[in-house]
């Protein structure tokens, strides 16, 4: 048997996988799932954004991945399930099956922070951390969002708020009063 990797409510676990798979030892499941790319921030991998819950290898060669999406009408989830069949099919998994889990409900906080220096680097303000939530529902806040959203080109915090929504429902868009720039936030979920 070898080990592999298993994340289940973000920690990660060692699990058994029988020697002479046909995925072989070149890489886990999970580590296949990880390199999956986020349809709406390809600049982002599913685990960078937290989305990427688990992923399990059964005995009999089976895997089941479990996502949260960043939120219940995500227009891009079933392009990440997709990608996600392909990329571990590719890898050898023929019997993957993708499960969707909506509690507890997926926040900006579990952006990684790889996931948010990648954001930065690439252009797009990363979203404050907004720490522990309780359980039960998440509460809706229509009030524009915090005053200090730094530029991620030139890092002033004089910047200002030119639309709520911009190309994806969880950004805004932005301009900077220092270099004149505009650019996307991750708004905080």
């Amino acid at each position: 048997m070898t080990r592999a990797a298993q994340c289940h409510e973000g920690s990660l676990q060692d699990v058994e996988r029988p020697e002479g798979s046909l995925h072989g030892s070149a890489s886990s499941a999970r580590e296949v799932a990880e390199q999956v790319l986020d349809p709406e921030l390809p600049v982002l991998t599913l685990a960078d954004l937290g989305i990427l819950r688990g992923v399990e290898e059964t005995d009999d060669g089976r895997v089941v991945v479990t996502i949260t999406p960043t939120y219940s009408g995500c227009p891009a989830l079933e392009v990440m399930r997709t990608d996600l069949r392909a990329r571990l099919a590719d890898a050898g998994y023929r019997d993957v099956e993708v499960r969707t889990v909506l509690a507890p409900a997926w926040t900006t906080d579990w952006i990684s922070a790889d996931g948010r220096r990648k954001l930065t680097e690439y252009g797009i303000a990363p979203p404050s951390r907004i720490g522990p939530r309780a359980a039960g529902p998440v509460p809706l806040n229509l009030t524009p969002p915090p005053a200090r959203v730094a530029c991620p080109r030139c890092g002033s915090t004089d910047t200002t708020e030119l639309s709520r929504f911009s190309a994806t429902a969880c950004k805004a868009l932005r301009r900077c009063g220092a270099c004149a720039e505009p650019f996307e936030h991750v708004k905080e979920i």
